[in-house]
């Protein structure tokens, strides 16, 4: 039971970022304007951030202004209000969830070891680095864009998780200091998976959100951090992740429905 809450709460964070599930399959009526360079042949995906004409250090820090004027967005909001309810839910069990879930199988313990590097933040920005440097190395100007916010999704993601780890100052399960509250692991590998995203679209970003999720997992094996804050760690990372490469109004519709052994709630958004 404590498995399923775990993994529900998890996987409604992953579905509040999947708006290309719910969005229409009929075309567009009017063709959106093609991005500079592209061909007539090759139809444009209103619901991809737009490749900017510049992709250098100016224009990444220049975009950072922005995305902290716009953090305070209606959606934003909304992902924030289900992160902390979701969190809410899960806080019960966080006293015994750590150790049902600790295993003293090798196999286990082996599978899940790798995780603590993979949501680690200089691994993280060193990826999203090469990524930005191969773009610009090879003037490939949507490889570059997808790093530039990718290194943008982590900046806004520390500058949040840091200041609420230390307003809070929550003790860790293992006692080794009081930054528990949120998972910057889960946080940063979030904001990640939302940015790939919202550039390449759910079917190619969902091997993104399974390592987010098996990284937010690893951090209860390893007993650092309590289900509440892995889960809004995940929030704090979507919403980092949304921001930097959201462009025109969005609507969200929430409806809750009964699922087995309690209620879900379905999220649907259009563009």
């Amino acid at each position: 039971m404590r498995n399923s809450c775990l993994r529900a709460a998890l996987l409604s964070l992953s579905f509040l970022v999947a708006s290309s599930a719910a969005e229409a399959q009929d075309p567009p009526a009017v063709s959106p304007p093609l991005e500079a360079g592209a061909s007539a042949q090759e139809p444009q995906n209103p619901k991809k951030p737009p490749t900017p004409e510049h992709t250098g250090i100016h224009a990444l820090f220049r975009n950072l202004g922005d995305d902290y004027r716009h953090l305070g967005t209606k959606d934003n909001l909304i992902v924030a209000a289900a992160g902390g309810a979701i969190a809410a839910a899960v806080h019960p069990a966080d006293e015994t969830l750590n150790a049902h879930l600790r295993s003293h199988y090798t196999a286990v313990n082996r599978a899940y070891a790798p995780a603590k590097y993979f949501g680690d933040t200089p691994e993280q920005v060193g990826l999203s680095l090469g990524t930005y440097a191969f773009g610009r190395l090879f003037d490939k100007p949507k490889v570059s864009h997808l790093g530039m916010d990718l290194l943008r999704a982590q900046i806004l993601t520390e500058s949040m998780v840091e200041p609420l780890k230390f307003a809070t100052r929550r003790e860790r399960p293992d006692h080794s200091n009081a930054q528990s509250f949120p998972s910057g692991h889960a946080a940063i590998t979030f904001a990640g998976a939302t940015v790939i995203e919202r550039h390449l679209g759910w079917k190619k970003s969902a091997i993104a959100y399974l390592i987010a999720t098996y990284v937010a997992t690893s951090r209860l094996h390893d007993n650092r951090h309590f289900a509440s804050d892995v889960v809004f760690g995940a929030a704090v990372g979507t919403i980092a992740g949304r921001t930097v490469t959201q462009h025109g109004a969005s609507m969200w519709a929430f409806a809750p429905a009964p699922v087995p052994g309690g209620y879900g709630l379905f999220v649907t958004r259009a563009p």
